[in-house]
């Protein structure tokens, strides 16, 4: 069973069991049904031996999503896999608290468990994105890994084909340089790139960066999101202290050194009371984008011009 709601994830390890399989068996048919839309009766029949095939393999989606008529029938198939012959169940589950019971029959059956847990971290996904490198067969930094994370988004499915396409169009070393050549509208309007020149302290370029990026289409929710998140990185650094190395900072907060020493040096810019105001700023500047207002460009500006009034109020 696969247990885990990032789909990319799931779906890649999927994708090696059936690879695994076709390796023993190579005639083997594959059958995808989702939990959900199953009847009673219907996984039986839809599980019966092949005469085209040596082995079968029943992926069943969203296993917490089964009627209770079916759950039955379910651990039935469960049951004849486990004991042998030509047929293997794979069942993904999201990890959720419903249907937990079942995950945890199929454990006492002897299932093999495969654990696709969310990347949370900044960290994870760099380790991703140099994984996915390092499965084409190519190497790429930490800094490269940063570059093309702050270019692309977090967003997994999107990372993957960046690191791909960077692969097929290019066999040169991969540096930041090559990501800023092949992503530079994005790496340089997104809204990681407004936050950073905003907490910089550098407003007219954070006012620039902010036009570019609407202009070439960036959600405002997502220029919202990375100065919110700057925001709680700069809280998140301060509170820990300024004694520490960075390293050590960094793994204990689990984000990259570069960004501890990042937001260290923005620390400077900015007073605990300016912070809070400028995270009200950002709440006012969510309430009107997310309830309709007439301009969004209006209100993230004046999101800009209020979190610099607070942060030159307090340097003074």
């Amino acid at each position: 069973m696969i247990v885990g709601d990032e789909e990319l994830l799931v779906e890649r390890a999927l994708h090696r069991v059936i690879e695994t399989l076709r390796g023993r068996h190579p005639e083997v048919d594959v059958d995808r049904l989702e939990a959900a839309d199953l009847a009673s009766g219907e996984l039986a029949m839809r599980t019966a031996p092949s005469l085209f095939a040596d082995h079968r393999l029943v992926v069943i989606e969203g296993v917490d999503q089964l009627s209770k008529d079916v759950t039955d029938e379910f651990r039935e198939l469960c049951r004849a896999a486990i004991d042998g012959g030509d047929l293997t169940v794979v069942a993904t589950h999201p990890g959720k608290n419903r249907g937990k019971a079942i995950l945890d029959e199929l454990i006492g059956m002897g299932a093999r468990r495969i654990e696709c847990a969310r990347l949370t971290r900044q960290s994870e996904r760099i380790d991703f994105i140099r994984g996915e490198f390092a499965a084409a067969g190519r190497s790429a930094s930490e800094e490269v890994a940063r570059a093309l994370l702050e270019a692309v988004g977090s967003d997994l499915r999107e990372l993957a084909n960046a690191c791909a396409q960077l692969c097929a169009a290019t066999t040169e070393r991969i540096t930041v340089e090559t990501v800023h050549r092949y992503f530079r509208g994005h790496a340089e309007t997104g809204g990681f790139a407004v936050a950073d020149a905003l907490l910089d302290g550098d407003t007219a370029g954070a006012v620039e960066k902010l036009r570019w990026a609407l202009a070439t289409g960036t959600p405002p929710v997502l220029v919202i999101g990375a100065v919110a998140q700057g925001l709680r990185t700069l809280v998140r650094v301060g509170s820990a202290g300024r004694g520490r190395h960075p390293a050590d900072l960094a793994r204990d907060l689990g984000l990259p050194p570069w960004r501890v020493e990042r937001s260290r040096a923005q620390l400077r810019r900015w007073a605990p009371g300016s912070v809070a105001q400028a995270f009200r700023a950002v709440a006012e500047a969510d309430l009107a984008v997310k309830g309709g207002a007439s301009d969004p460009a209006y209100a993230l500006e004046q999101m800009i011009y209020k979190m610099d009034a607070a942060r030159a109020a307090a340097a003074r």
